[in-house]
């Protein structure tokens, strides 16, 4: 009974504070009350039961109609419902129309956009093995993955998917790919054993972990965990947990909706008491005149351009490979002031190079990247022969296993191959194996070696098979003259001991002791050079008795031949993009899972900031408040676990940063999904990470983020162009509606009238401003304070002062016309074109003139908004293009049948556009001196 209690305790612990892989083998046979045969049938259900499935639970998810529901959360919207309301109430029909029209289209687009349900945790349970191999009362049996229970004994060989989180207990050339897990595309090798309690997850080697991929070899292990109490149980729990926040423009916007509705309701309140109260008009006038300040009071047009502009903000971003999930994210990017990035390829090509070599007692220098096989061997610079480093090339290719085969080329690749067209749909020639054998086989490809022709000339007989105890491996072959040979590559230490002699410019000599310190020491350079070394040699007098069936006594008195030190590069845009994000007040911070020296050497090559280094160790000794006191000066943190990755991204925001944060594997999306903006690898990345980013990157590339930072603060500049813009017109009417009635003159404009400007005249060239060129200066500037919103004190400003110039320079034009002191009833529209309306001069007239006046006013707003950002009028061929339809347009409804029918107005003659543009000019001479003054007294952002 005791035991029970112990095991159900140990089993009610979270995955990382069990530590079973520290533990004694025994202990935990003993701690989860097993043995080798297994548990029994009837113990095996018990746990089951107690336990739970070997499953991760998942929510039901957000139903379509939840989403669609949302879509009417913002106050805007509401103000939108009832004005249309309203306006139907009052028998305004085709104006309640076209406000419900609006709403109908920016609901239903939201919904589209939204309609991803959180398929995070369900991803997690698809990924989710069918069956295990399991021991049980000492007998194998193959059962449903669901059912596995802590302390089952579970078989593993090459292909399987590891159903459950569990200890080694034997082992056979094992090696594991956690790329789903830990994100680190290099296969892990498996031992039998206990490593240090502080181990990271990622060097945890006595380990599997649930729905990894075992890629060669077999394994026998003892289960600890299971479902939810796995590693990837654990992130599924965490990512339940992770808030669903607005961004600040999301907020912003509700803001703006509700301080918009408690305006309308303040003005409507002032106009209806005071018309009531003290003045003789009919309450049903008063009623109308209420309504076209509500009309007037409302951005019909704003929330339809702010979720177009980031749509069209969101697609140019996916041309540069930058694919958006949350449109209101593209504007958080123009915040983000701090970039928490990956190593391996996203700085890095992820293409193991070989960089150097040692061969004839010298130290020679390979050109080339990746996996291009262009290339030249050099010594202090010089090009050397490519038989001075022949022999330890040969050997790499020879002893090596990797494959060659062809791919459908990535249409995501930012370019294509020598020779290759890059056509979707083209096959490309692809390298099949390990990193590390992949690298050693393409720098003998750069020295002329041919695979298959070498393959010819020495035929493999076989071959003593890597494992992680030996580290090392030898293959056999018959030379093209008939002898055997074997060649060995391996860690160099493990190759020099078993080696006696070493090859010089072609001779076989002795392998004296201070050869071997100087080869150590090389060895040692590389590695402080974050250089992974391999060791070769070879052994020309193989006995025949080891052709067929080698073993470890073939791997004694070898020849050295040399060393080769491969390293991961970064890429060769990626130095220039930390530049420039630096420059933008935008700091750099890599969180790799490698190793100290390694992430350093890669830091100091692709230029970050400083190269401070804090190991996931050392991260654990600290304090949150030690590491809030630090974290502002590190650059480079290694040897992290997803916890580390977590802790960091919440140390910063904690200290007010705006924080981008990448991540490839499933242990990442806890951090993607946390961070403000989330940002997912495209290629190597995994569905359950993508389903939780913000931004998907289609070709991994930090480049890429830099770019859609640059995208994001462009988006940001237009969006509060046009909010600038569209408030400002509303400004002017609700202030020309307010002030004639007021001043007794009635309804200066009509509410049809209004909804025509906001939606169709002002809308359209604001749409257009969404795709206005980014400002030279815009990654020069420091990042946005995430404090500040997109209406600043410089753009109140600007609204109040453009709507009293408005009212300034058009109310006399409403004067005029109404009381026809400048036009005694002469019918010029007539003279000029052929027409008798019979209109008289009056009220008719007066708010025609008003109502094309604010059309034409929008072209001095415009220019006297985007000034400041350095635009001409002629940078935006859309906007241009925008304001000539919204002219044309407003030429129809003047002088059209149908247009003045619907739209109570009259057709103007010359002489009235000559006072419109008489006031057009009078309002931008006030806007010039308006904007001179704003930069005098506010920030010019």
């Amino acid at each position: 009974m005791a035991r029970t209690e112990e095991y159900a305790e140990l089993a009610s612990e979270s995955a990382s504070d069990a530590d079973w892989h520290s533990r004694p083998l025994e202990e935990v046979y003993e701690a989860l009350e097993t043995a080798d045969r297994g548990l029994t049938a009837e113990e095996a259900r018990a746990r089951l039961e107690r336990e739970g499935p070997n499953e991760i639970e998942a929510d039901e998810g957000v139903s379509p109609l939840s989403i669609f529901i949302d879509q009417y959360k913002p106050a805007l919207i509401w103000v939108l419902i009832v004005a249309a309301a309203v306006m139907a109430f009052v028998g305004h029909t085709i104006d309640a129309g076209v406000i419900a029209g609006v709403v109908v289209f920016i609901t239903v687009f939201g919904f589209l956009q939204d309609y991803r349900a959180e398929q995070s945790i369900q991803a997690l349970k698809e990924m989710s093995t069918t069956y295990a191999l399991v021991r049980r009362g000492g007998e194998k049996t193959e059962i449903d993955a669901t059912t596995v229970v802590p302390g089952d004994v579970i078989f593993v060989e090459s292909g399987d998917i590891v159903p459950a989180d569990a200890r080694i207990v034997e082992e056979s050339n094992l090696s594991v790919d956690e790329a789903a897990l830990t994100g680190e595309s290099v296969g892990v090798s498996k031992a039998v054993g206990e490593v240090a309690e502080d181990t990271s997850l990622a060097e945890r080697e006595n380990m599997l972990y649930k729905d990894t991929v075992v890629e060669r070899g077999s394994g026998v292990a003892l289960v600890v965990e299971t479902g939810p109490e796995s590693e990837i149980g654990r992130i599924a729990t965490a990512l339940e947990e992770a808030e669903e926040r607005d961004t600040p423009f999301q907020a912003e916007m509700d803001r703006l909706g509700k301080l918009i509705a408690a305006g309308v309701i303040v003005i409507v309140s002032i106009i209806a008491i005071t018309e009531l109260v003290i003045g003789d008009t009919p309450p049903l006038q008063v009623f109308l005149t209420a309504v076209g300040i509500a009309v007037s009071a409302v951005p019909e047009g704003l929330p339809a351009v702010v979720t177009l502009s980031l749509a069209l903000g969101a697609r140019r971003m996916a041309e540069k490979n930058a694919l958006v999930r949350r449109l209101p994210i593209v504007e958080a990017l123009g915040s983000v002031d701090v970039i928490c990035t990956d190593k391996t390829g996203t700085l890095t090509e992820e293409e193991m190079t070989v960089q150097r070599i040692v061969a004839n007692r010298e130290v020679y220098e390979v050109t080339g990247t990746g996996y291009d096989t262009d290339g030249e061997f050099r010594r202090d610079g010089d090009p050397v022969d490519d038989e001075r480093v022949a022999e330890v090339l040969r050997c790499g290719m020879l002893c090596n296993n990797v494959d060659v085969g062809t791919r459908e080329r990535d249409t995501n690749d930012g370019e294509a191959g020598a020779g290759e067209t890059g056509e979707p749909g083209e096959r490309e020639r692809t390298y099949l194996g390990d990193p590390t054998e992949i690298a050693l086989f393409v720098a003998a490809r750069k020295a002329g070696f041919d695979h298959d022709e070498l393959d010819e000339a020495y035929p493999r007989l076989g071959e003593v098979d890597f494992t992680s105890a030996r580290k090392r491996m030898t293959t056999v072959h018959r030379t093209p003259e008939g002898e055997l040979v074997a060649y060995m590559k391996g860690a160099p230490e493990t190759v020099l001991e078993r080696c006696d002699r070493e090859l010089v410019d072609g001779e076989v000599v002795e392998l004296t002791d201070e050869r071997r310190a100087e080869i150590e020491a090389q060895n040692e350079s590389f590695a402080e050079d974050a250089l992974r070394v391999m060791g070769f040699a070879y052994r020309p007098d193989v006995p025949d008795a080891q052709a067929e069936a080698p073993d470890e006594e073939l791997e004694e008195g070898m020849v050295f031949l040399g060393l080769q030190g491969m390293l991961d590069p970064p890429r060769p845009e990626v130095p220039g993009a930390i530049a420039g994000c630096l420059d933008a007040g935008i700091n750099v911070v890599m969180i790799t899972g490698d190793n100290a020296v390694t992430a350093r050497a890669v830091g100091e090559e692709v230029g970050l900031r400083s190269t401070r280094v804090i190991t996931g160790p050392e991260l654990e000794e600290m304090s949150d408040e030690e590491l809030r006191e630090v974290v502002d000066d590190v650059d480079i943190f290694a040897r992290t676990s997803p916890d580390h990755k977590t802790r960091i991204l919440q140390t910063l925001q904690g200290k007010g940063h705006t924080v981008a944060m990448t991540g490839d594997g499933v242990n990442d999306a806890p951090a993607v999904k946390n961070a403000d903006v989330g940002v997912a690898m495209g290629i190597r990345g995994t569905d359950v990470t993508e389903q939780a980013s913000d931004i998907v990157l289609l070709d991994d590339n930090f480049a890429t983020i830099r770019d859609a930072v640059e995208g994001g603060r462009r988006i940001f500049d237009n969006v509060r162009k046009f909010v600038n813009y569209l408030l400002s017109g509303n400004g002017g009417e609700v202030t020309m509606i307010f002030t004639g009635t007021l001043a007794g003159l009635g309804l200066v404009i009509t509410p049809i009238q209004v909804l025509w400007i906001n939606v169709v005249t002002d809308g359209i060239p604001a749409l257009t401003m969404g795709v206005d060129p980014a400002a030279e200066d815009i990654m020069e500037r420091e990042p946005r304070p995430p404090s500040e919103g997109v209406i600043t004190k410089r753009i109140v400003a600007s609204i109040v002062g453009i709507a009293l110039f408005m009212t300034v320079c058009l109310l006399p034009l409403f004067t005029l016309n109404f009381y026809g002191e400048l036009i005694p009833g002469h019918d010029v529209t007539g003279a000029v074109f052929g027409w008798s309306p019979g209109y008289d001069v009056g009220r008719e007239l007066a708010q025609t003139m008003v109502f094309t006046g604010f059309v034409v006013f929008e072209i001095v707003r415009i220019q006297a908004i985007r000034f400041r950002y350095g635009l001409g009028l002629f940078s935006n061929r859309w906007l241009v293009a925008a304001v000539g339809v919204a002219v044309t347009l407003q030429l129809l409804v003047l002088y059209t049948p149908t247009g003045q029918l619907l739209f109570d107005v009259e057709p103007l003659g010359l002489v009235h556009w000559a006072q419109i543009a008489v006031a057009a000019v009078a309002f931008a001479a006030l806007m010039a001196i308006f904007v001179k003054v704003q930069d005098r007294h506010f920030e010019r952002y």
